[in-house]
């Protein structure tokens, strides 16, 4: 069962209405969290954990997306049957770790299109810097799913979604593994009608920007780098 929040869980929520948060906390992707949590999870494990994870919570992002009925024959007989246009659909990458999620979410859904938003943060601010942004075209007829395995400051988040949206796409989510509530905060502030969908709302952030009690640097633990 998916725990669902329809306000900003941090302290300095307003009155604004926004999208919900979405606590994806089925037994199983808490379990593959947790494990990947410790800090004697190695790289293959931590990556084939997060790959598993990521399929996981597709089921629960996609659970929405529109259907069309068309005709097919089974062995026995024809009839009308309800599919998915995952072509309409686009996962867009927050690089580096979030090619971590893409990978899972991909083969659940293996006929999306992908973007990629090249963002790194500035040690001393804090702030996204874009570096790298690559669409599908006509992205107005899509819906779009940004996967990035921390919401944190939301720094990051907030610049690939307003890149995005003058793109003018029909729908955009945002799937993170760990949040807290500043990064939630900060995420709805800007963009109070992006749904978020998450494993886990940790603590707090630390003064340099890390989730609390959280899972180390995603894209560090996922490529083996430091």
């Amino acid at each position: 069962m998916n725990a669902h929040f329809t306000t900003d869980l941090s302290p300095t929520s307003n009155s604004t209405i926004s999208a919900p948060v979405t606590l994806i906390d089925h037994p199983l992707v808490q379990h593959k969290l947790s494990l990947m949590r410790s800090k004697d999870a190695s790289t293959s494990t931590f990556r084939t954990l997060l790959n598993e994870l990521s399929m996981l919570m597709a089921y629960e992002v996609t659970r929405d997306m529109t259907m069309q009925t068309v005709e097919i024959e089974t062995p026995l007989e024809t009839m009308q049957a309800k599919v998915i246009d995952g072509k309409k659909l686009v996962f867009v990458s927050i690089l580096r770790a979030g090619n971590g999620i893409l990978e899972g979410m991909l083969s659940v859904v293996p006929s999306a299109r992908v973007g990629h938003v090249g963002l790194y943060r500035d040690a001393a601010t804090l702030e996204a810097v874009e570096y790298y942004f690559k669409m599908p075209q006509d992205m107005q007829e899509r819906d779009i799913i940004v996967v990035d395995p921390m919401l944190a400051t939301g720094n990051s988040a907030i610049a690939a979604i307003d890149r995005l949206k003058k793109l003018n796409p029909k729908s955009i989510k945002f799937v993170c593994l760990l949040t807290c509530p500043e990064g939630i905060s900060a995420l709805q502030a800007a963009h109070p009608d992006v749904p978020i969908f998450t494993a886990a709302i940790d603590r707090q952030l630390n003064d340099h920007g890390y989730i609390l009690p959280g899972l180390g640097d995603a894209g560090d633990r996922i490529f083996g780098t430091r």
